[in-house]
């Protein structure tokens, strides 16, 4: 039987429950165990995938096509669980499950309440995440904070839950706020005293407190806050700030949080430092043999959850390269009224990362453009690649229309067009092209140097496609066409022959990029940058 660790958060929202809940996984990982994670969303959209970047950050997309919470891709970057559908729930499957059977009649006439039918669903989707991943140890994060109205139904079932397993089979870690206030020289247990006290009024004993704060907490704050929280003294951790979020799993299990829940759970834990992620990750990340600047070219730069698993991606093909990344955010709409040279002259290379809709997108032609034109190095992605496609059109092959049928019906060389099977949907949520799909790589390419592989597997997001009818035309012009999907033969993967590195592709390779082990085409990317920018230009 699996055992469970609830993750719960309390003051503030953005405390980082996501990233303490994906270190917990990586140091339980460490000594042997296997872990997945699941995230508990109380929004009432069904899953993110309406969603405006502005509101919720990205969307992560697992294999199967889930388009799900953000914190699944830190969950997935820092441990070794393979994610699917199941590991997100939101109050949207649950509510929309709970009465698609009220319509159904499977309730037999029963009033239908939040007590027990709402709670019951949450666990039995809680159950499913344990038993299609079959692991010793699920780690469950309640999204928001205590006191939230929303939480209410998903905190109620975490406390039936431990019931129902027993005390032995699940704890409670509450991650809190413990500020320090500058003029008073002060630091503040009572955010925490409140919040774990509005948790135990629902009835919910935390078992350990993780307490966020800009420095580590001296004994005799920890003491207090074991005093008024009725938790061990040994379990009030400092969860202190680090300069990298790789950094956490080190820190946490520094201050023997490892040891902690392997004896209240009553794990078979070795308390293995972890030694190589140390090496191979935060080592690299603090002593960087050169640096680099990268432009990121988007649509929602001001928010820095937009692009989230893009910006992580950058940072594993940095470490990779034993450089230093400095990422300069250039929003697409500037570089449409001034130009690319304000932003983008100083830069070693251009990432275009996706979005829909129309805004911006002249400013990430133009992006394109300047890459192509002065050689600098670029990967496009999703829409990064759509843009790509056009400005080459237009800029090579005279077709100066050219644009996708998404931000113009009317032109006369739709590049980029909309799926065919896509035409006749009329739904918006989870009815894109999304999940896994195979591609099948042209040998003697930059892709292919890239992943060293003919075939590969990436995850895609998106409705539009490059329009097939115009291939044999933007080859004469010196566009490749490296990766192509067996079953459709839809476009997955362009380059430029006369270029040091300009590789674009249609899915989304930020999704499948680890610390440990960077994406080809990120790792890739930021070593042509450093060739270039020293001179040496990437075969």
């Amino acid at each position: 039987m699996s055992k469970y660790i609830f993750v719960t958060g309390g003051v503030v929202s953005s405390l980082g429950k996501g990233i303490a809940a994906a270190s917990i996984g990586k140091m339980l990982e460490s000594s042997g165990l296997t872990v997945t994670i699941i995230k508990c969303d109380p929004y009432i959209n069904v899953d993110p995938g309406t969603m405006n970047p502005f509101q919720h950050g990205e969307v992560y997309v697992t294999d199967d096509g889930a388009e799900t919470d953000l914190d699944l891709g830190h969950y997935e970057r820092f441990t070794n669980a393979k994610f699917t559908k199941n590991n997100n729930i939101t109050t949207g499957k649950v509510y929309h499950s709970v009465i698609t059977r009220e319509r159904r009649g499977d309730y037999l006439g029963k009033t239908v309440q939040v007590i027990p039918h709402i709670t019951d669903e949450i666990k039995n989707g809680i159950h499913r995440g344990a038993e299609q991943s079959k692991v010793d140890v699920v780690i469950v994060e309640i999204g928001g904070t205590v006191g939230d109205i929303e939480s209410l139904p998903f905190l109620e079932a975490i406390r039936q839950f431990r019931i129902d397993v027993g005390r032995d089979y699940a704890i409670n870690v509450h991650v809190t706020l413990v500020p320090y206030i500058k003029s008073a020289g002060e630091i503040k247990t009572k955010p925490t005293q409140h919040s774990v006290g509005r948790l135990r009024e629902i009835g919910i004993m935390p078992d350990i407190i993780l307490c966020r704060a800009e420095k580590k907490l001296p004994k005799d704050a920890c003491e207090k806050i074991a005093l008024f929280c009725n938790v061990d003294k040994d379990a009030v951790i400092t969860a202190v700030d680090a300069k990298s979020i790789y950094e956490v799993p080190l820190n946490f299990q520094k201050e023997g949080l490892g040891k902690l829940i392997s004896r209240l759970l009553k794990l078979r834990y070795n308390d293995t430092p972890l030694l190589d992620w140390k090496r191979r990750v935060v080592n690299k990340q603090k002593k960087p043999k050169k640096e680099i600047k990268i432009a990121v070219v988007g649509k929602y730069i001001t928010l820095q959850d937009a692009y989230k698993s893009i910006y992580e991606a950058l940072a594993h093909g940095a470490i990779a390269n034993d450089v230093k990344l400095s990422i300069a955010k250039v929003d697409s709409e500037d570089i449409e009224k001034f130009g690319p040279l304000k932003y983008l002259k100083d830069v070693k290379g251009i990432l275009i990362p996706g979005g829909f809709g129309s805004r911006g997108i002249e400013g990430k032609i133009k992006a394109a453009r300047y890459a192509r034109v002065n050689n600098i190095p670029f990967l496009g992605i999703c829409l990064g690649m759509q843009t790509a496609v056009i400005e080459f059109a237009r800029g090579v092959c005279k077709m100066d229309d050219a644009n996708s049928s998404e931000f113009n019906k009317m032109t006369e060389f739709p590049v980029i067009n909309l799926i065919e099977e896509q035409k006749n949907i009329k739904d918006k949520g989870a009815t894109m092209r999304l999940g896994a799909y195979k591609c099948k790589i042209q040998q003697k390419t930059k892709a292919y140097n890239a992943y060293k592989n003919e075939v590969i597997s990436e995850r895609h997001r998106h409705r539009y496609e490059f329009n097939n009818t115009f291939m044999e035309e933007l080859k004469k012009k010196g566009m490749i066409f490296s990766g192509i999907n067996p079953e459709r033969e839809l476009v997955e993967i362009v380059e430029l022959k006369k270029h040091p590195w300009y590789v674009a592709c249609q899915f989304h390779p930020e999704f499948k990029s680890k610390p440990d082990k960077a994406h080809p085409l990120f790792a890739d990317f930021i070593s042509a940058a450093l060739k270039v920018s020293s001179g040496k230009k990437k075969k």
